[in-house]
């Protein structure tokens, strides 16, 4: 069995159901609105699909990801930390955790993609999971946004390929039900907040931050000189985050990121060469 739930339904390109500047802020790492994102999300599931009902034990699955994590990996964070208090105040099992794991990562900017153009890029990747581990349980499959379902066919593609026998939630924070809206428009909430770089550094500054995978490539990415202002504003603990989060992704053997992590690459050698000199 297969069930599909959403907190909000888009079905008017200006009206979503929350704030579009808050939606920007958590695609970059604002940690506070993830925190209301998945508090919320996990207060509609347990209304619609859980009280008065006998829960079996679930195991939460975040969207796929390699090794930095994505937004929705903090907004499941905080639907596990709420759910779970409403399941062990009830009697129930609380949440088990695991990871959809993917071979691919990509520089185009999903969500300025249509539907045939998202199924292309994505078409080529696989996701893996540990079949074992979810036997005799049901799945609850996380996302903050569908679109146009792309990512929800990979995963489906994914429960057929493992011969998944499990009861199948998919669980996202807000879904486009309007088809006559472009696809594009998730980079129009994307972006609602996060017009340039610098917009960034209230939310990397501040007290929530989680980085993420949009963050790094969106910065990776960016006009060179513009990049350059911009980290040299930054702590040397945000630098070191960024850098180690790069690499372990592999965006080192991406072309477009190279200029940009080669000069926080000798940002770094130079500011620790520098602090060595001083004695530090």
């Amino acid at each position: 069995m297969t069930t599909t739930y959403s907190l909000h339904k888009i079905t008017h390109p200006g009206h979503f159901g929350f704030c579009p500047d808050d939606y920007s802020r958590f695609k970059f790492g604002d940690d506070a609105v993830a925190e209301k994102f998945g508090t919320s999300l996990a207060e509609g599931f347990i209304e619609h699909h859980l009280k008065g009902q006998e829960v079996p034990q679930f195991v939460v699955v975040s969207s796929p990801y390699s090794f930095i994590p994505t937004a929705t990996f903090a907004m499941k964070n905080y639907f596990v930390f709420h759910l779970n208090r409403w399941l062990a105040a009830h009697g129930h099992p609380v949440l088990q955790e695991t990871k959809v794991h993917r071979t691919i990562t990509y520089k185009e900017d999903y969500g300025e993609l249509d539907a045939e153009q998202r199924l292309k890029l994505i078409g080529n990747d696989s996701f893996h999971i540990d079949r074992q581990f979810l036997t005799g349980k049901k799945v609850i499959f996380l996302d903050d946004i569908k679109i146009t379902g792309g990512h929800e066919r990979m995963i489906l593609k994914m429960v057929d390929a493992y011969d998944l026998s499990n009861d199948v939630y998919l669980l996202y924070y807000a879904e486009l039900q309007n088809k006559s809206i472009h696809p594009n428009i998730e980079n129009h909430l994307n972006y609602h907040f996060v017009k340039s770089i610098f917009h960034l550094e209230k939310i990397i500054q501040g007290e929530h931050f989680f980085i993420n995978t949009r963050i790094v490539k969106y910065i990776l990415n960016y006009d060179f000189d513009s990049f350059c202002i911009f980290l040299q504003n930054q702590t040397d603990k945000f630098v070191n985050l960024l850098y180690n989060m790069a690499l372990g992704n592999g965006y080192h053997t991406i072309e477009v990121y190279q200029k940009n992590l080669n000069f926080i690459k000798n940002y770094l050698f130079n500011r620790k060469h520098k602090s060595i000199q001083h004695g530090n």
